[in-house]
């Protein structure tokens, strides 16, 4: 297969490396192919494709939704940006924990985190172009954000006074999402990860 799992994390992350064909034209590569990913034991049923530019020091994030739950697979097509994945399912033994990899035009990594996990990014090249597909089609009444500084979770951005959006800059801290109700619909469920 062209595409083989690199890494696994709190029960649920995939990195993945993804096999290019290069020769003096350039190169060519399968991102995605639904039965590979099948075979490897992860989704195949995206319904959204999203791309976003952004330029050194944004960070976007870190973003996700519960109704409907939405994964995504992440990767950066031009650049380069530190991915963060962030366990907020309730009751979940990794809840609060994150994890980070730097994804590239250049290592062609990709990185999969499932419903239940709050997803940013942190731009270190010029700007970044990063694609994700998503197994969830948007919705702005089911979606939420958790901090990209909230103490709790103490992630290591690469960055000290980054770019935010107006939603960034004021989301809410883990503590007030799994206090909520709607986190009741992303709940850890033990067979998963």
């Amino acid at each position: 297969m062209a595409i083989r799992i690199l890494e696994r994390h709190l029960q649920g992350v995939v990195v993945l490396e993804t096999k290019a064909f290069e020769d003096s034209r350039g190169f060519f590569m399968e991102v995605f192919r639904a039965d590979h990913f099948e075979a490897l034991g992860l989704p195949s049923a995206f319904v959204q494709d999203n791309h976003s530019r952004s330029s050194q020091g944004v960070v976007r994030g870190l973003h996700f939704q519960w109704k409907p739950p939405m994964g995504k697979l992440m990767r950066a097509t031009f650049g380069e940006a530190f991915a963060v994945a962030v366990d907020v399912r309730k009751g979940s033994p990794t809840l609060g924990q994150w994890f980070g990899t730097v994804i590239s035009a250049d290592n062609k990594r990709q990185v999969w985190a499932p419903a239940g996990f709050a997803r940013g990014f942190c731009v270190l090249s010029d700007f970044a172009d990063i694609q994700y597909k998503c197994t969830g089609t948007y919705n702005p009444e089911g979606e939420s954000a958790i901090r990209w500084d909230d103490p709790a979770l103490g992630i290591q951005w690469p960055v000290q006074k980054p770019r935010l959006s107006e939603k960034d800059r004021t989301a809410h801290a883990l503590k007030d999402w799994v206090s909520s109700p709607n986190s009741d619909f992303l709940r850890y469920m033990p067979n998963e990860g």
